[in-house]
């Protein structure tokens, strides 16, 4: 009996499959429109980074200046003082920021009524979808030292008299990485529990078969299978170690804290919008971007070591 031949497929055509697939390029074409227009074509203004631009003579008509803007920054006690403090408030937000919404996701998986957990995942998100002019005013209201609730707690319970802390340089960084958390930890631990979702449930009763208990669990079952988002996320977040969100520094920040406060986005503003001096942050903005892009390459070959996984 002679043996059936093994089944071959023909690949279609080229031109065959991209009819086929013409709905899902006209559904990608707003996004990819919309990436190119603010993302690709504004790459073209680096070269004003290179030369001593003027609005009125253009881009092309402006003299070229080669590297005199990246060695006077490079060399300005200013630019290293916002770059300590944009690093430093990073830090923080990556030591206390990033390990908490991992911690609100595994104390969330606990919570036994799927009804409960919902409601309180729900409340956790919504500061997420506040702009930051709405979080700025919760908090100066919250902190204010005449009629702010931490400064009557203070006053009736302890005796303190009322602190003006969005004026104390020793408590602007902390009061900065704790309303980024408490904006964010919600939305950042949904993809935590969307990992935790695809957890073999199998796995926790076999373990408490042989006797593991919850804590034994969490280490050896549930933070292994969150391995790869929590990769993720470090990567991309240290990527962002010298740049920071302009909105909550600019709404919270005042002449009184600059030492602690000033950041390197506020730093382009006032050069850039209110100093008109566009080449000097253009050049500013392209060192960002390579720190940027060694950050997140050095991040992903350690992960790659350490962990075994990468990004690439």
């Amino acid at each position: 009996m002679q043996a059936a031949s093994p089944r071959t497929t023909q690949k279609k055509p080229l031109s065959v499959r991209f009819k086929k697939s013409i709905p899902y390029y006209l559904l990608l074409l707003p996004g990819m429109l919309l990436l190119f227009l603010f993302n690709y074509m504004p790459i073209g203004g680096i070269v004003i980074a290179f030369k001593d631009f003027s609005p009125f003579k253009g881009i092309w008509g402006s003299p070229w200046v080669g590297l005199k803007h990246f060695i006077y920054f490079l060399t300005n006690e200013s630019f290293w003082r916002v770059m300590r403090n944009t690093i430093i408030i990073n830090f923080y937000q990556l030591i206390f920021g990033f390990p908490f919404p991992i911690f609100f996701a595994l104390m969330l998986n606990e919570i036994a009524s799927n009804r409960f957990k919902k409601a309180i995942q729900t409340i956790s998100y919504l500061p997420h979808f506040l702009s930051w002019v709405v979080v700025a005013s919760l908090v100066t209201n919250v902190l204010s030292p005449s009629e702010g609730i931490v400064n009557g707690v203070l006053e009736r319970v302890f005796g303190i008299e009322p602190i003006y802390f969005l004026t104390k340089t020793e408590y602007f960084r902390g009061i900065i990485v704790v309303s980024a958390i408490w904006k964010n930890f919600g939305m950042n631990s949904v993809y935590y529990i969307a990992s935790l979702a695809g957890i073999d449930t199998e796995l926790y009763e076999a373990a408490a078969i042989d006797g593991a208990g919850r804590l034994r669990q969490t280490w050896h079952i549930t933070l292994p299978g969150l391995r790869n988002i929590i990769v993720v996320l470090l990567v991309l977040q240290m990527g962002s170690m010298i740049t920071i969100g302009f909105e909550q520094i600019f709404l919270l920040y005042n002449s009184m804290v600059y030492d602690v406060g000033d950041v390197i986005s506020t730093y382009t503003y006032r050069l850039g919008i209110v100093n008109t001096q566009f080449s000097l942050t253009s050049a500013i903005g392209v060192t960002q971007s390579v720190v940027n892009f060694i950050l997140v390459y050095s991040a992903n070959r350690i992960s790659r070591a350490l962990a075994g996984w990468s990004l690439w």
